[in-house]
């Protein structure tokens, strides 16, 4: 999203509006995302202290020899997908080939690439077409059939239910089983951040956790920063809804690393072409931080969050 705060990030903003990232002493600054720029540029020359990857983003730096470490795996289920139409005739990903398929953007050509060959189908049997992030334009191309699907992540689905398209998701099962916007730093930089990236993941996780303890009192705080994705507060409520389960850890620590899922993803990725040869989760993963992330105490958030509300609700 082009936004420097936004529904999908409401661990940010539960963590700032309960204070929990002034109490580590970290002010956190987003760089927008609407750049064709690789994100893991900022990290290569300075601009940022963490960047948050895909998998396959975090493979092309690697495969590239960039000096990073995964340090937290924020989801680590993909919000990525495929979605038809609701009344689409197609029920699987098998009924796209030879069928033209819309892209919200080039990273995720990954995605479609990996969700056809689960059913044996190269990218080259589909037609791809790069349709953008705006949602009018999303749903143009589902209304006026220049698509029979889309490849894209929450985000999208949510702006296409905004411009009045029901949508059916038919992505595989094995699309979905990979760590998703991970946040990585350069190996160089960890010991010499290491606290106050600690207390940057820490406050992360307690506004994460916040909102599974009142997600009415998280949703407030989202509407008083970003109103313009809470005009709608059905679309609101949904968008919500959908970032918290993506962000629901798989790990009994939040963020921990999943090796072997790193190891299969990267047999899909050689598979359709995207990764040259196969890397040791070892050598990128790095969870030496996670069990400061996960040091907090649950009862302290509800009290915080009981004050939050009686002051501003």
């Amino acid at each position: 999203m082009p936004f420097e705060r936004t529904t999908s990030g409401f661990a940010l903003i539960a963590g700032e509006a309960l204070g929990y990232f002034a109490k580590e002493g970290v002010k956190v600054d987003v760089l927008p995302q609407a750049t064709t720029i690789p994100y893991v540029a900022f990290v290569q020359n300075g601009q940022a202290d963490l960047a948050m990857l895909d998998a396959q983003q975090t493979f092309q730096a690697v495969q590239a020899q960039v000096p990073i470490k995964v340090i937290y795996e924020v989801m680590q289920r993909a919000p990525e997908g495929i979605a038809v139409p609701a009344d689409s005739p197609i029920r699987s990903i098998v009924e796209l080939k030879g069928k033209t398929v819309g892209l919200v953007s080039d990273r995720d050509r990954a995605t479609l690439a990996i969700a056809l060959d689960t059913k044996g189908i190269k990218i080259d049997e589909v037609t791809t077409v790069v349709v953008g992030e705006a949602g009018p334009t999303l749903a143009n191309a589902f209304r006026k059939k220049t698509v029979a699907a889309i490849a894209g992540a929450t985000p999208d689905w949510m702006a296409l239910q905004a411009n009045g398209i029901k949508i059916r998701m038919i992505t595989p099962p094995e699309v979905a089983e990979t760590p998703a916007n991970s946040f990585v730093m350069l190996a160089s930089q960890i010991d010499k951040k290491r606290k106050l990236i600690s207390g940057f993941l820490r406050a992360w996780e307690k506004g994460r956790v916040a909102a599974d303890i009142d997600r009415e009192a998280v949703a407030a705080m989202c509407k008083k920063v970003v109103p313009e994705e809470w005009e709608n507060a059905e679309f609101g409520k949904q968008f919500l809804a959908q970032s918290i389960a993506v962000n629901t850890p798989i790990t009994k620590k939040t963020g921990d690393m999943q090796p072997d899922v790193w190891g299969r993803v990267q047999e899909q990725m050689i598979k359709i072409g995207e990764l040259n040869k196969r890397y040791d989760p070892k050598t990128f993963l790095d969870g030496s931080m996670i069990d400061a992330a996960n040091d907090f105490d649950r009862n302290a958030i509800a009290a915080d969050l009981k004050a939050w509300r009686a002051k501003n609700m």
